[in-house]
């Protein structure tokens, strides 16, 4: 493998109409057999795709390295955790039930709970292997099909993962990649065999596709933006805080829909930790993401990169002060001369009313900005249209609590931020969507239950 930042590395034809049904109706006849296997047989397929990513870790993280552009350090955990989350859900597959329920006169009612059909999932471009296997574990844990649809800009590597399915003993057609942009995401929302959609990415496409969705009375799983708050009080451990600033922020060149890019921090530690989140900032190693020490990679395009640039330019000229970084970088490498890297940027002097603060970016650029209660902070923290997630940094437990409880958001984190156990329900309120991935929670939307009510006696007729 070699990185040809600006190069085509690859070209793939669109899937239209015909393209879809075929998937589709593919995935409706392995879902026969899928969905009539214990769920031990489903348990045990689903380790043998966990073991196969595991044992071919490096392999497929310099493939997503190249597919997306993010470090090889990083692509090497987003490995880990698709591989752990397909170990988590074959561990929860045999242990689906319902439950019996006693009711007057020795008459009883259960429940079951069954798989949906055949459902599709749409993929976003910042972690496409990861999101993939978010999606496809519960899923097909649950006894489902799936339709997935990776991002234009990310083709590549969800086409392993559905070769590592079949791989690992899944029916023929169980695990169906299609490619495409808006056309072929249509065709698949309108689909009158697709029974569930589940989505990640924009909230203008997260709302189209619930309205198609809607047409057809689908359920949705909707995964979308964040510009999410961060809160460094004063009595926090300064050198966590920063180190968690960091991680909020310069992950996958901050293309991270949950990133804490609104970092609050208490008046009386705002020159110090400013100066300290600076001056670790610029030692962020911006470069060739293949090899070992770059901690930066590529943003995704250049149309994405030019868009960040755009929006710091803009918060200069609504009165922002660039601390460092914010420029485009071109490394030594000839080779990477093409490449749509920028240095990182932290923001100061920022407002609540400045777009940089009310926008999400998606890119790597931090804005800081003072606070002086908890009260004040909790309140500008919740004014937004989203709610995806939020951070507190303190040696206050209670405090830590306490503002947490009171964040309006789905995935909170008490000094720590972006990590993703996947033992633990991701997800988000208000604009940020709604439905659950991951953790036990995710089972409820890949499935549904059906009530049986038994009568033991005679049936007592009121006509």
């Amino acid at each position: 493998f070699k990185m040809c930042p600006g190069r085509v590395i690859s070209k793939l034809l669109c899937s239209g109409e015909k393209e879809v049904d075929l998937a589709v109706q593919s995935a409706k006849a392995a879902f026969k057999i899928w969905s009539q296997m214990s769920g031990m047989e489903r348990s045990r397929v689903l380790l043998e795709a966990a073991r196969i990513i595991r044992e071919q870790r490096e392999e497929i993280a310099t493939l997503e390295t190249i597919n997306n552009g993010k470090s090889i350090f990083e692509a090497r955990v987003d490995i880990d955790i698709s591989w752990q989350c397909l170990e988590y859900y074959a561990g929860l597959a045999g242990s689906l039930a319902g439950e019996h329920i006693q009711l007057p006169g020795g008459s009883f009612g259960y429940t079951r709970r069954e798989p949906l059909g055949v459902c599709v999932g749409i993929g976003a471009w910042n972690y496409p292997f990861q999101i993939a296997c978010w999606k496809a574990a519960p899923a097909l844990a649950c006894g489902n099909a799936m339709v997935f649809k990776p991002s234009p800009f990310t083709p590549i590597s969800v086409v392993r993962l559905a070769e590592i399915f079949t791989e690992a003993g899944v029916p023929k057609g169980l695990f169906n990649v299609v490619q495409g942009g808006v056309a072929t995401g249509q065709f698949l929302c309108h689909h009158p065999d697709v029974a569930k959609i589940s989505f990640t990415g924009s909230v203008p496409t997260g709302i189209k596709i619930m309205e198609m969705a809607a047409k057809g009375i689908k359920p949705v799983t909707l995964e979308l933006g964040g510009k999410s708050p961060l809160i460094i009080f004063s009595d926090c451990a300064l050198e966590n805080a920063v180190n968690g600033a960091l991680m909020a922020n310069f992950l996958t060149q901050g293309e991270v829909c949950c990133n804490g890019t609104r970092v609050f921090v208490e008046r009386k530690i705002l020159d110090v930790f400013t100066k300290e989140v600076v001056k670790r900032t610029q030692k962020i190693k911006v470069g060739d993401p293949l090899l070992e020490d770059t901690r930066m990679g590529a943003l995704i395009n250049r149309p994405h990169l030019d868009r960040v640039q755009g929006f710091i330019k803009q918060a200069k000229e609504q009165g922002a002060v660039v601390l460092c970084g914010g420029d485009l970088y071109v490394p030594d490498d000839p080779k990477l001369k093409n490449g749509y890297y920028m240095r990182p940027c932290v923001l100061g002097n920022c407002t609540d009313d400045m777009t940089c603060v009310k926008e999400e970016i998606f890119g790597p650029v931090m804005s800081i900005l003072p606070f002086d209660t908890e009260e004040e902070v909790v309140e500008r923290a919740n004014n937004t249209k989203f709610g995806l997630a939020g951070g507190v940094f303190t040696r206050d437990i209670q405090k830590a609590h306490r503002v947490v409880a009171a964040l309006k958001a789905g995935m909170c984190f008490i000094n720590n931020y972006n990590i993703s156990p996947v033992e633990l329900p991701f997800g988000g309120y208000k604009a940020s969507g709604f439905g659950r991935e991951n953790g036990r929670a995710a089972i409820e939307y890949y499935s549904q239950l059906k009530t049986v009510c038994v009568e033991m006696g005679d049936v007592e007729s009121v006509f």
